[in-house]
């Protein structure tokens, strides 16, 4: 259908120091996910701050690192929740989709964590896994939890600036990471036990319609984080595939870049001074990988997730 992509090789740019791996320590969240295996670390959501720093989370052992310029890495938080995704708000905090404590909101200069939105209508969420800015400051995310083609219960909620917490969709087999297209007329979503990147329109009054499949994948785990660049290119991180995939606004494959220490390639984030290098966690290994795409320009977004205007 598509003539193959450009491979490329990824370069390890950070990998978590031994002194922050974690040995012996139970986590209910490792038991269920990975079946139990050694897990000293699990990275994902990665996101830059205005001063180039990437920040990522550890979700098991509820810390978020800090990693300079240089690929050191600084812990600044640890507390009691498992952080799944993380995004900064224009005011400089980071907002963090927490697996198990719904919505929590982190304060950079001092590490602390507090809770922001525990439940919706007093129910509890069933796991959020990402989140996500729009220009406007609403804030969209993603309510998981076990769900997939057995249990297609997911959801797509969005917290407007007022407090109204809409939930824009519903019967989703595991909805995951999440953007905002060019015009911020629809949400693309990873729907990882699909093996896909749906499409989803908004109407005026920001309701859901037409639904529908915007990339098609296959093998692996499925997608799960995704990130957009000005021309309105797509790049989709493989859990389970060991790549990222760099789609035209088209959805057309431009580029597969390879991990070269793990299957594990969860979440991206566009960075560097050019905007043109592509970051990408694996997170078993806990290493973060950097490529450069030779015909990407700008990230669509700033380093706070908020649209670029």
């Amino acid at each position: 259908m598509f003539a193959p992509p450009v491979r490329i090789q990824a370069e390890v740019f950070a990998r978590l120091p031994e002194e922050f791996m974690v040995r012996g320590r139970k986590s209910t969240w490792v038991d269920t996910q990975l079946h139990g295996a050694a897990t000293p670390v699990f990275l994902e959501g990665p996101s830059f701050d205005l001063d180039g720093n990437l920040w990522v989370v550890d979700i098991p052992y509820g810390r978020i690192f800090k990693i300079d310029p240089q690929g050191r890495f600084t812990l600044m938080a640890e507390y009691d929740g498992e952080p799944n995704g993380l995004k900064f708000h224009p005011d400089g905090r980071a907002f963090i989709a927490d697996y198990r404590r719904g919505i929590m909101v982190l304060d950079p200069a001092n590490g602390k964590v507090e809770p922001y939105l525990e439940r919706a209508r007093l129910e509890s969420f069933k796991g959020c896994n990402d989140l996500f800015f729009a220009s406007n400051g609403d804030l969209y995310f993603t309510d998981q939890g076990q769900t997939g083609l057995q249990d297609a219960s997911g959801r797509l909620f969005r917290l407007r600036g007022s407090g109204q917490l809409d939930c824009v969709l519903a019967g989703i087999p595991s909805p995951n990471g999440l953007v905002l297209n060019l015009d911020e007329t629809a949400v693309l979503l990873a729907v990882t036990r699909d093996n896909a990147i749906w499409r989803v329109p908004m109407m005026a009054d920001g309701t859901a319609t037409k639904v529908g499949v915007y990339i098609q994948m296959s093998g692996g785990g499925g997608p799960d984080g995704i990130a957009l660049d000005h021309t309105g290119g797509l790049a989709v991180c493989h859990v389970g595939f060991g790549a990222t995939w760099v789609f035209s606004a088209r959805g057309e494959p431009l580029y597969r870049i390879d991990s070269p220490v793990g299957l594990y390639t969860t979440n991206c984030a566009y960075g560097g001074a050019d905007g043109r290098t592509l970051y990408t966690v694996e997170s078993r290994s806990g290493t973060v990988l950097t490529a450069t795409l030779p015909e990407a320009g700008r990230p669509m977004y700033s380093h706070r997730g908020v649209a670029a205007r």
